[in-house]
């Protein structure tokens, strides 16, 4: 098969996947949370509202996409693509398995974090496209919080880089053989954690869309497929994000603390190490939506203060362990688990204390 066909063959099946994923994604999240709180969530539209999300989704392609009269209507209508183009420009080099990818790229972790921080921009022009006071609140809280959580989040993924000496996913999968990089890097793995929560605006850090306070954000003024593609970039990042976090820390398509798994090659070996990376990108997802259902929402001084006085420097506290383990010796980053029990007990401090 020529590269140019195998290369756009891969791009629709990978499209393809996006939208089935974020259809699942949405199904599931409203059952989890429907269980949650004690109720049913959708059970009429198919086998246990099972047809709901695809109902949904034919009726905002129907749906009648309106632009204010005042709004700047380039700016208005560009917007939904800068927020879902970066997040499926993402997908392009993750590793569903040790060959399964759109594209392998030596500067692939580089790649992603470039990426994950283009769609602030969509954000902030969506807030000041639509002419809208609340809109544009939105679009300035979200860009105050999605540049703040950057920092800690790539700082996070630095100490991996340390430890594996290489920006390429697979490399770095495959570095983790023996036994996942949570062991070696607790502390990174939760502040990657907590600052996927904000970057993806899920609770309690979902301040850019405060219906009590700014109504609906910076896709307030929108309607139909436009504001559907907001929906659409949320949960694509949704599985992205928990992806990057399963090769990055969990070790990606390879069985925890065994060696690669060599089932006679083939499609064998693919189909196990796919459903290895599935089943962690999964788990991940269930946990975020547990926190969902189970954290209140944050302030916004809250919310600032928590990303500069706890993430970034507990950030930058793991970054120099990891960095003196690689001068000094392994040993070293037996104190990262140290400081993850102090970012714990910080965090419950924090909790604790009276507004």
């Amino acid at each position: 098969m020529p590269a140019s066909l195998d290369a756009t063959l891969r791009l629709v099946v990978l499209t393809a996947f996006i939208f089935n994923t974020v259809l699942v994604l949405v199904y599931v999240e409203r059952k989890v949370l429907g269980h949650i709180q004690q109720r049913l969530g959708p059970m009429r539209t198919g086998f246990h509202g099972v047809l709901q999300t695809p109902a949904d989704a034919i009726k905002l392609l129907v749906k009648e996409d309106l632009t204010p009269t005042t709004a700047d209507r380039w700016v208005f209508r560009l917007a939904p693509f800068l927020v879902f183009v970066p997040v499926f420009m993402m997908f392009i080099t993750l590793p569903f398995t040790r060959e399964l990818a759109v594209r392998h790229l030596d500067l692939g972790i580089f790649y992603l974090v470039s990426f994950s921080s283009l769609h602030i921009v969509g954000m902030i022009m969506a807030g000041w496209g639509s002419d809208n006071k609340y809109a544009l609140l939105g679009g300035v809280r979200a860009a105050a919080q999605l540049i703040s959580y950057e920092l800690p989040l790539a700082f996070a993924i630095l100490g991996v880089v340390l430890l594996a000496k290489t920006l390429n996913l697979q490399e770095v999968v495959e570095l983790q053989a023996t036994a996942p990089f949570l062991v070696l890097q607790p502390l990174g793995f939760l502040i990657f954690l907590i600052s996927s929560l904000a970057e993806l605006s899920r609770t309690p850090f979902d301040i850019p869309m405060a219906e009590s306070e700014v109504v609906g954000g910076p896709m307030i003024e929108y309607s139909g497929m436009r504001w559907a593609m907001f929906f659409l970039a949320e949960y694509a990042n949704l599985f992205v994000t928990s992806a990057v976090a399963a090769v990055v820390y969990l070790g990606g398509w390879l069985w925890p603390f065994l060696p690669p798994a060599d089932l006679a090659g083939g499609w064998a070996a693919h189909l196990v190490g796919l459903a290895w990376f599935m089943a962690k990108t999964f788990a991940l997802i269930l946990a975020i939506i547990w926190l969902r259902g189970t954290l209140p929402r944050l302030r916004i001084d809250q919310l600032m203060g928590f990303a500069w006085k706890l993430l970034i420097p507990f950030s930058f506290l793991n970054l120099f362990i990891t960095a003196a383990a690689a001068v000094y010796g392994g040993f070293l980053l037996l104190l990262g688990w140290v400081a993850t029990g102090g970012f714990a007990y910080a965090i419950y401090a924090v909790s604790r204390r009276r507004p």
